[in-house]
């Protein structure tokens, strides 16, 4: 789990950093205007600059494990559980994709709940568990964790198609490069 940890927090410096030399501020969303988080640090004319913000709830995904009797990955436990953020944009291999992040406590409940629907669907399928953890430019792929292997792979919905990206979720993360 530290390693993940440590792995998404210098991901996140690599992204705000970028930020800031290219544009001379924080990351800004329009998007989450008017969106409760602990990260915003500033809004202005409907754009809001925010930061990462230590996690502050239970580093745990419980309700996921407990809905589907299932022991989830460390790695993707400490990914969704490190720090409250914006996704980030990021490239790997000549795909962008967005690392899905939580924004808030409240977020938090969301992100949970559509990890749930997706291993149901997984489950539904006969295929093995999967955590999203980056959504692609196509509605049909998606970055997830196998969680049986830890592998980070790219999948393609409703399939078995799989492509593996990284041997670990820490590896994946000192991979990509961020992207603005």
């Amino acid at each position: 789990m530290e390693e993940t940890t440590q792995a998404l927090q210098d991901f996140t410096a690599r992204y705000c950093a970028l930020w800031q030399q290219e544009c001379g501020h924080l990351p800004a969303s329009e998007t989450l205007y008017g969106i409760a988080s602990p990260c915003v640090a500033e809004t202005v004319s409907g754009v809001i600059y925010w930061q990462p913000q230590p996690f502050t709830l239970a580093k745990n995904l419980d309700a996921v494990e407990r809905a589907l009797d299932l022991r989830i990955q460390p790695a993707v436990i400490a990914f969704y559980t490190t720090q409250f953020a914006a996704d980030m944009t990021a490239r790997v291999g000549g795909r962008e994709l967005s690392l899905v992040q939580v924004w808030s406590e409240e977020d938090f409940v969301r992100v949970q709940e559509n990890l749930i629907g997706h291993l149901v669907m997984k489950r539904r399928l006969k295929h093995s568990p999967t955590l999203f953890i980056a959504t692609t430019e196509s509605e049909l792929e998606v970055i997830s964790v196998c969680n049986l292997s830890g592998e980070v792979i790219l999948e393609q919905l409703g399939t078995q198609k799989r492509e593996v990206l990284a041997p670990s979720l820490s590896g994946f993360l000192a991979l990509i490069q961020a992207v603005r």
